[in-house]
């Protein structure tokens, strides 16, 4: 990560801060002008507060006593003001973007500031174009329609006697689970398979969008580019940089989509192997998950793929076979 790019944000983090203590101060005038005794409820108690402060130079338990009973009967009423408007304390907040740092891109941990999971997304965001996940607002849990699978079953052409629709509602009841469960270490990763057009990468994007709405960070990369990446990046091609390789590690929940698309060659499946086997290790000391994607079947990954990664896949996966009709069809169908 360059120092411009962190400065550039830490400068719209300011900037977002400025605009909403700015839109906050025009909502007390308005709301001051309209009512002015809250207006003078808090510059009483204010006044009151720095009287307190002033006792500690020269204390005076009776006097202090009746200071704050003033400011107790001020807060009532105060509060019955309120409570007549129907405005709760919120009103009184900036309304920031992230609610665990204040738009100030940092929190407190054991003391120390650290950066804060918004930020590190942003970076993320930036260094991988936008993390390739840009769809979010469309698919979501939300706008998740199970209706567009199929109720019929058919168990020669599925080798299931389950239906498409019971198949992706169970289906997306593993990914909400994934989504509940998941900093908890013995909650499995994903393993998405099936043709294209079933779902796989929607139901992705809705884990990515409940995850980063607790503060988590999410990287998206197909395996082709991943993999291409780490290449140049051991081979010190096209000035990539280390950040990269860390974030692969560290991040909270990683996506590597089209597994399989890759050209293969012993490099590439060496690392490959690395990233989803450190993953697994935890070495960072927090639930690291992943999701893969692809559209092979499981017998064509034990075809395509080293024993090693794949025993990784049948024991620290949860693995989701994605069938039916092609529902890209079915949703511009309905579109027209």
């Amino acid at each position: 990560m360059s120092n411009t790019i962190l400065k550039e944000l830490l400068k719209e983090y300011s900037q977002k801060r400025i605009s909403s203590e700015k839109a906050l101060d025009i909502k007390l005038q308005h709301l001051y002008s309209s009512n002015p005794r809250l207006k003078e409820i808090n510059d009483e108690i204010n006044l009151l507060s720095i009287s307190i402060a002033k006792l500690i130079i020269t204390p005076n338990e009776l006097q202090k006593n009746n200071f704050e009973e003033k400011i107790n009967l001020l807060k009532a009423e105060k509060a019955d003001i309120l409570t007549k408007l129907e405005i709760s304390n919120s009103f009184f907040k900036p309304h920031y973007e992230c609610i665990f740092c204040n738009d100030t891109g940092y929190v407190l941990d054991n003391n120390n500031s650290v950066m804060c999971t918004c930020l590190k997304q942003k970076i993320i965001d930036i260094e991988y174009n936008k993390s390739n996940i840009n769809n979010l607002n469309k698919e979501n849990f939300d706008t998740f329609d199970e209706n567009l699978y199929s109720d019929e079953s058919d168990e020669k052409k599925y080798k299931t006697t389950l239906s498409p629709k019971k198949n992706i509602l169970l289906i997306k009841n593993i990914c909400e689970t994934f989504v509940s469960d998941f900093d908890t270490f013995n909650e499995k990763n994903l393993l998405f398979t099936g043709n294209t057009g079933l779902g796989k990468t929607f139901l992705s994007n809705c884990i990515a969008k409940e995850l980063l709405s607790k503060g988590k960070t999410v990287l998206y990369q197909t395996s082709s580019v991943m993999l291409d990446t780490i290449i140049d990046y051991r081979f010190g091609k096209n000035n990539s940089s280390k950040d990269f390789y860390s974030n692969l590690l560290d991040v909270d929940l990683l996506i590597i989509d089209d597994l399989g698309t890759e050209t293969p060659n012993s490099i590439k499946l060496t690392e490959l192997f690395n990233i989803i086997n450190s993953r697994l290790l935890n070495q960072n000391k927090k639930p690291t998950k992943t999701i893969i994607s692809t559209n092979l079947t499981l017998q064509n990954l034990f075809k395509n793929y080293d024993e090693r990664l794949v025993s990784r896949f049948i024991g620290y996966y949860q693995i989701c076979r994605f069938f039916g009709d092609d529902i890209r069809f079915k949703k511009q169908i309905k579109k027209d």
